[in-house]
């Protein structure tokens, strides 16, 4: 798309009137763009292209495939140097009365020109608008027309795709606006269409274009932008439908880059913000001074985080100039505008208005895009209890505003999702042995000398990642920074195999109190350049003899094979020599081209299935092979760890497989580890005997008929579930029967009760055979767990001085799933700490679909658990549990002790979002609250609430607990593991 942010090939545009240029200067008009049909075409659809007579056919044939016949195409070129011309002139001498073709005299630099060219030698009655890189899809003339026609719509925007070219991945353009089909009345209806840039997926009456005189902007870059506001103002009507229209191809390392793709020139931050002042000027001139937010908010979002995504890589007088020319206009941007941004993009242009340059580089450092490798670079501090980007600016009250972190979590979330990014700061050379140094920052002070923080440095093969090789790194901990050291003989450590295997990642792996984080490492041109590790190939020493330090697409530092030795360099000539011969660079371009491709299909989900369908689900089943999973692999918990804990205390013989979905820290170092969704994980389910899980593998993954797979799920049902569920029933019936399929591989589903009978097992329509066993995980709530484990909890958690405990464990809303803030917590956190901190700890546990960022100022009376794999033992620990839907609630019960439901929500979460099978106000056993002083009045009375509610408690447990007698896991393994029959 040559267009926006991320464009191909350099769009034209002229400085000359577009009449002019269209009637006067076109330098060959192979065909008559006058009217010589009674009846114009309904749609004209303007094609722009500039030197990309490779891709302008398919374009242009894309248009004429669209099942609305009534259309014509008119390409316009901006003065091409390549074959564009001739192509073009083929396509019209095939469809002659469809393609008509406009050429201009010089070209102009910009995309405004050709459009405009093309606008007014235009005969429809509606324009669309293409560029030769993409295509249209079939059915987009003819939904886009019915759509005009049905809602008198000015303008008709659908789905635009982006297609990433190199790995076939599609992600939908803005996909918010686009959900479902609508009318709005005016931009009012609907400001977020703001962000909605493009030209390119939309229609527009030709009438709508004439009355307002809308053209394109001929002398500067993202004439989009200001096109697509002013239809916005302008437009009587906007419709909106959901179907694709518009593909969007995506090449990252095309040669020939598009002006605007070079978004770190300065022109083209000027032009930006020239167009964005434009704007401003649009909406006061349409009486719409009170959208002006709303596109200050898109501007941070969006329009200044392309110009500064790659500002640390570039010279810092470079750094300096793009800053200085956005500042003046960021100090006119309304302050409310940086508070509504989402906090990344928005402490970025909070640093560019005060003139932060280093400031402004450390955050899109964290938040680069891809291929970029995000990475942590500045120190956070605390100030009164908050997590802040560093220490400056915080005098200033906005500026403490947008650079308070402390809902990004980094106080307390999992390592290894921080992101944190080391540095190499010197490479030294003693003889044969090498010693890096470097250092990163220590996240909010959590690496301490207590923690006894490792590490090591890793070299893994970048291919395959079948080669690794590793040595021990020592480190130097303080508050703000952790410095890093390694000592080691590069000839004895890396062994390369030599020729397959030419590059190699780095990284520093960091283990700390049982986490794990990989960090990518960064270094300046001179350190890499110096990073010259001697090898040892295992081939031959003919074809290299050194790991060469080089800087990747993503900026972290990696190693490539090179010759440094006269042996090497004799072999690595030759080599060279045959691959500058024709066959050999032929051969060789052909041997890379095959190599890139199946690399890239490798990962292709369809190719994927293919080989589960038709390799590992013909391969032999390993006998005695287990697969586990929990929570579709983000935690090693549940059922499945109790039934897998049961069977090594039993001591069967079997071959454990288990599951994870980002990292293996916190999985048990006694079983094969396979990432969830990888080849291994596939080949894994694919040849195994069992699977069990407490949630569903995969839904288009099939289980061979040899395979038993024991569903052991996650929690009885209050919520409606499965088929009883709105949402569900509200689906088609592909959409159902797949939901379908994927329960009727289950053989065996496990119950706690018959409630679960009448309730869960009939709304998930499950056919398997129901195991009464109830739930292994609760056997420990019945027997009792592991006093050592548990005193290891409570120590790692700070709950040593005999305060009480109370679990906060609710269910997940849907909007809290995807919600950059996460949990909310619905009652006030810090009168709970004024009246019970004293003598009580509140352990918060989001649902595993939620985050939560707990502020340090709670860290005395307050802990943030989602970081612990299995809630279990955290029952365990806690004297009251607070919750409110959640299935929970059946398990806790076991305990008899005290319970409290929290539902401020409860009349629209069970009235009208997701239902439920019986009336928890009568049923609960304990007392339900809606207001959080309500709330705290509850808590106060814990001791009289474990009085009053005993008998319900007791009657909770009969009708919903009553298969719950400890024994679950045993059963499940003396029936399917124990020597027999093993399949039950």
């Amino acid at each position: 798309m040559m267009l926006t942010a991320l464009r191909h090939t350099p769009c034209p545009a002229s400085v000359a009137p577009v009449m002019r240029v269209a009637d006067s200067f076109v330098e060959r008009t192979t065909s008559t763009v006058t009217s010589s049909q009674p009846r114009p075409p309904d749609v004209t659809v303007v094609v722009i292209v500039y030197n990309d007579a490779g891709r302008v056919a398919t374009a242009v044939q894309s248009v004429l495939d669209q099942s609305l016949r009534s259309h014509e195409i008119i390409v316009v070129d901006d003065h091409s140097t390549d074959g564009t011309p001739e192509v073009v002139e083929r396509l019209v001498a095939q469809h002659p009365d469809v393609v008509k073709f406009i050429r201009l005299p010089a070209n102009s630099g910009h995309c405004g020109a050709p459009r405009n060219a093309g606008i007014a030698a235009a005969r429809g009655r509606f324009i669309m608008f293409l560029d030769s890189d993409d295509v249209l899809d079939p059915h987009a003339c003819r939904n886009m027309v019915a759509m005009a026609e049905q809602s008198e719509a000015d303008m008709v925007i659908g789905r635009c795709v982006r297609h990433d070219v190199a790995t076939g991945k599609e992600t939908s353009w803005m996909p918010w606006l686009v959900q479902s089909k609508v009318v709005y009345e005016s931009l009012r209806d609907q400001p977020e269409l703001l962000y909605d840039v493009l030209s390119t997926n939309k229609l527009y009456r030709h009438d709508f274009l004439t009355r307002e005189n809308l053209v394109f902007l001929e002398d500067r870059l993202y004439e989009d932008n200001l096109f697509s506001a002013h239809a916005y103002l302008a437009a009587k009507k906007i419709a909106v439908i959901p179907q694709r229209i518009y593909t969007w191809n995506i090449e990252r390392k095309a040669a020939n880059l598009s002006i605007t793709r070079r978004a770190a020139d300065i022109r083209n931050i000027t032009d930006r913000i020239i167009v964005t002042r434009k704007i401003d000027d649009l909406l006061e001139a349409h009486a719409a001074g009170d959208l002006r937010l709303q596109k200050d908010v898109r501007f941070i979002e969006n329009d200044l985080r392309v110009h500064l995504s790659k500002l640390s890589a570039l010279p810092e007088e470079n750094q300096r100039a793009l800053v200085d020319a956005a500042r003046p206009y960021l100090q006119t941007i309304q302050e409310e505008a940086f508070r509504q941004a989402k906090p990344l993009p928005a402490m970025a242009a909070y640093l560019v208005r005060e003139g932060d340059y280093h400031g402004v580089a450390a955050v899109h450092d964290y938040m680069a895009p891809r291929p970029i490798q995000p990475h942590l670079t500045v120190d956070l501090v605390v100030r009164d209890g908050r997590v802040y980007w560093g220490d400056r600016h915080l005098d200033d009250p906005l500026g403490r505003e947008v650079l308070d972190v402390t809902e990004m979590g980094f106080q307390d979330g999992p390592l290894g999702k921080l992101r944190i990014g080391a540095r190499i700061d010197s490479v030294h050379r003693d003889g044969d042995v090498v010693t890096l140094t470097g250092s990163f920052t220590n996240p909010v002070g959590r690496i301490t000398v207590e923690s006894a923080p490792k590490a090591q440095l890793v070299f893994e093969e970048r291919r395959s990642k079948r080669r690794v090789f590793k040595t021990k790194a020592q480190l130097a901990v303080d508050e703000q920074r952790v410095g890093w050291s390694v000592t080691f003989t590069p000839e004895k450590l890396l062994r390369p195999i030599g020729l397959i295997d030419p590059t190699y990642s780095l990284r520093l792996h960091v283990s700390v109190g049982g986490e794990g984080a990989d960090l990518a490492l960064f270094a300046e041109e001179d350190v890499v350049e110096a990073l010259r590790l001697p090898t040892r190939p295992k081939l031959s020493r003919l074809t290299s003899d050194l790991l060469q330090g080089y800087q990747t697409d993503s900026g972290n530092v990696a190693l490539r094979q090179e010759a440094d030795g006269s042996a090497a360099k004799v072999g690595s000539a030759a080599i060279a020599g045959v691959r500058n011969t024709s066959f050999g660079s032929r051969a060789w371009q052909r041997a890379a081209d095959l190599q890139r491709s199946l690399r890239q299909r490798r990962n292709n989900r369809a190719t994927k299935l293919a080989w589960y369908e038709n390799v590992f689900l013909k391969m032999p089943v390993k006998k005695g092979t287990v697969v586990f999973e929990s929570h579709m692999g983000k935690q090693f918990s549940d059922s499945p760890r109790a039934i897998y804990e049961e069977m090594r205390r039993q001591g069967i013989k079997f071959t454990p497989i288990w599951a994870y979905a980002e990292h293996p820290t916190g999985f048990p170092s006694d079983a094969k580890l396979v990432r969830r969704n990888s080849w291994s994980y596939l080949q894994a389910l694919g040849q195994a005997e069992f699977w069990i899980d407490n949630q569903g593998f995969p839904h288009d993954l099939r289980k061979r008929p040899e395979t038993t797979y024991i569903q052991t799920w996650h929690g009885s049902a209050f919520k409606r579930m499965g088929f009883d569920e709105a949402t569900i029933k509200a689906q088609t019936e592909t959409q159902q029967n797949k939901w379908q399929a994927a329960i009727d591989r289950f053989d065996y589903f496990l119950v706690r009760s018959e409630h679960d009978v009448r309730t869960l097992t009939k709304g998930m329509r499950v056919g398997a055979e129901l195991l009464r066993s109830g739930y292994p995980r609760n056997d420990a709530l019945v027997n009792g767990g592991n006093d050592s484990e548990l005193a290891k909890l409570r120590k790692k958690l700070g709950i040593t001085d005999g305060r009480r405990v109370v679990l906060y464990a609710p269910t997940f809303r849907p909007e809290e799933v995807n919600r950059r803030s996460g949990l909310e917590l619905p009652f006030d956190l810090d009168e709970f700490v004024h009246r019970f901190g004293d003598d009580t700890i509140l352990l918060v546990r989001p649902h595993y679909l939620v985050s939560f960022a707990l502020p340090p100022a709670y860290g005395h009376s307050v802990r943030n658990v989602a970081n612990v794999h299995d809630v279990t033992p955290l029952m365990q620990i806690s004297d009251a549990l607070i919750t409110d839907y959640s299935s929970l609630m059946f398990d806790y019960s076991l305990l008899d002790r005290p319970m409290i439901f929290h539902v401020p929500d409860y009349d629209d979460y069970v009235g009208s979002s997701r239902g439920s099978y019986f009336d928890l106000d009568s049923t609960a056993p304990g007392p339900l609250t809606r207001t959080s002083e309500e709330l705290i009045a509850a808590i106060a009375d814990l001791d009289g609430n474990a009085d009053a509610f005993a008998g319900k408690r007791r009657e909770f447990v009969a009708e919903f607990g009553e298969f719950d007698t400890g024994q679950a896991a045993k059963a499940v393994v003396d029936r399917f593991f124990r020597t027999g029959d093993r399949r039950g």
